[in-house]
């Protein structure tokens, strides 16, 4: 068989599993609104609570030795912080898939009203990548929480990570959070590993974008947002930006600040000098 026919079959029938899987929805895992935590308490009473999540490479980043410094920092400036593993963890669900905020929320607050040495008045929640996202999306449902660090962040919520990307990545009451859907342009891209081209191409869509912007301006306290210039995962400045342009546009009553770094993706967490002292100025 010519190499030509074999790599022409080959293509359609990538092309028909994409189709087929973009129909297809994928069912809830079994471990729909389970997450792994764990607690790390500082000295004294009364300890303002950071919330911490990481991106999507899945587990709990913040229980990790190569995020213990940064930790212990957080620990030594006198805050507890609560790692939260939300999907590929032990007891989690296997895909960043329609993940429930409200069982987040509801985890949360358990874990600080039991727990007497933590302020349940000051509770920030921190997150990176897509868990930027994700804290963008919580803490503008949910009141309780008073302020928001988001590192190499979006403004929309996109879509599950899943082979089909045709639900939401997040859940709240039941329903699916809006998201900028994946058209089959980015299948390409994908397949090469171009992430940044594969989002920027979902950003194309102004209608989806304004559509599944997070509305931020309902956080009930200051927000600290960190980006990097050479973002090779996805427009995570230019997506900032349109952050803090909403922010203004709706008068927001709290402080907020975007500041951009010299870097790539993981960059801003290099720069978490900026996170102690955006938190010690909340104290």
């Amino acid at each position: 068989m010519k190499k030509e026919k074999i790599v022409g079959i080959a293509v359609f029938l990538l092309v028909a599993i994409f189709f087929y899987l973009g129909w297809r929805t994928p069912p809830l895992s079994d471990n729909h609104g389970k997450m792994d935590t764990h607690l790390y308490l500082s000295d004294g009473a009364k300890q303002p609570l950071i919330v911490a999540f990481g991106g999507g490479s899945g587990g709990n980043d913040w229980e990790r030795n190569y995020l213990k410094d940064k930790r212990d920092s957080l620990l030594a400036h006198g805050f507890a912080v609560l790692a939260i593993g939300y999907f590929r963890t032990e007891n989690s669900p296997s895909s960043l898939d329609r993940i429930s905020l409200n069982a987040i929320a509801d985890t949360i607050l358990s874990i600080a009203r039991r727990t007497p040495h933590i302020d349940t008045s000051r509770i920030v929640l921190m997150g990176a990548s897509k868990g930027g996202e994700l804290v963008l999306n919580l803490a503008s449902r949910y009141s309780c929480f008073k302020g928001v660090i988001a590192l190499s962040t979006s403004h929309v919520s996109f879509p599950a990570l899943t082979i089909s990307a045709n639900t939401s990545s997040w859940m709240y009451n039941n329903q699916e959070a809006k998201y900028v859907s994946a058209p089959f342009r980015i299948i390409w891209p994908a397949l090469k590993g171009d992430l940044f081209g594969a989002f920027s191409i979902m950003l194309e869509d102004t209608a989806a974008v304004e559509n599944a912007e997070i509305e931020v301006e309902k956080i009930n306290g200051p927000v600290l947002i960190l980006s990097a210039d050479q973002d090779e995962q996805w427009p995570a400045t230019k997506m900032s930006e349109s952050l803090m342009g909403r922010l203004r546009l709706k008068n927001f009553m709290h402080r907020y600040e975007h500041v951009v770094v010299h870097g790539k993706h993981i960059e801003p967490i290099n720069h978490f000098s900026k996170v102690i002292t955006f938190l010690d100025e909340m104290k």
